[in-house]
């Protein structure tokens, strides 16, 4: 009911500022929500996220692949800690534009180059949070392993990945949100379709509703992953520390 209230106020401020705005410079969510009916009933709209959507996942699955293995990797070996910092110290505050800039000059306007853009940007993101997770796993767990020669395999998937299962629900969770705006500025740039490519070219031709029905439709995919997938797992994630408190 909170949402749905939420969710109203949210209506009535946007009819009020369109209202006393224009239609040209802030059109109505009725107009809007046409908008996104012409484009549905054309399949332009369906096929716009979906090829975005394809570019998030692998993206995603990408950076967190890496990022998981780098983090433990880090935060479980001094060595590659010190190795690795000053790197990962560069990557999280290198603009996200010069990586994709970078990305298109070297890679060319490929879809591999732009899955690439996408996930450095994810990647030092996950590796610290994964990093830290390594540094916080108990050292009680270790022993009791390697005074029952557990294999390597049974470790990682009895000891270490329950642990930092909290860990990897954050990183999944900030990664999203993180690649959500990094994937529509790659399209921008450099690719034929998807939400960011029809964005930019409404923004060509000064057109406000097609931009809020991209942006509109966009951010209604994004909370429906958020709340039937996203946050059913982070709290699923996080039941191993309430079973341990």
């Amino acid at each position: 009911m909170v949402r749905l209230a939420s969710l109203a106020i949210f209506l009535a401020a946007w009819y009020v500022g369109s209202a006393l705005a224009g239609e040209q410079m802030l059109p109505s969510p009725a107009k809007v929500a046409s908008t996104i009916a012409a484009e549905a009933r054309s399949g332009e709209l369906f096929f716009n996220l979906a090829v975005t959507l394809t570019r998030v996942f692998l993206a995603f699955a990408l950076a967190m692949a890496a990022g998981t293995a780098l983090g433990l990797l880090m935060g479980r070996v001094m060595l590659a800690d010190r190795l690795g910092d000053p790197w990962l110290i560069v990557l999280l505050n290198l603009p996200a534009l010069v990586i994709i800039v970078l990305a298109y000059v070297w890679g060319g306007l490929t879809e591999i180059a732009a899955i690439l853009a996408v996930t450095l940007n994810k990647l030092p993101n996950t590796v610290v949070a994964i990093r830290e997770g390594a540094r916080a796993l108990d050292p009680g767990l270790d022993e009791m392993a390697r005074a029952f020669a557990l294999p390597r395999w049974k470790i990682l998937r009895h000891i270490v990945l329950p642990q930092l299962a909290p860990y990897l629900a954050t990183a999944a969770r900030s990664g999203l949100s993180l690649i959500w705006k990094i994937v529509l500025v790659v399209e921008l740039l450099g690719r034929p379709n998807g939400v960011g490519f029809e964005i930019g070219i409404a923004f060509q031709l000064f057109d406000v509703t097609r931009i809020l029905a991209y942006a509109m439709a966009f951010v209604a995919v994004i909370l429906a992953i958020d709340t039937l997938l996203v946050q059913p797992l982070e709290r699923r994630a996080s039941r191993w520390r309430l079973r341990t408190a």
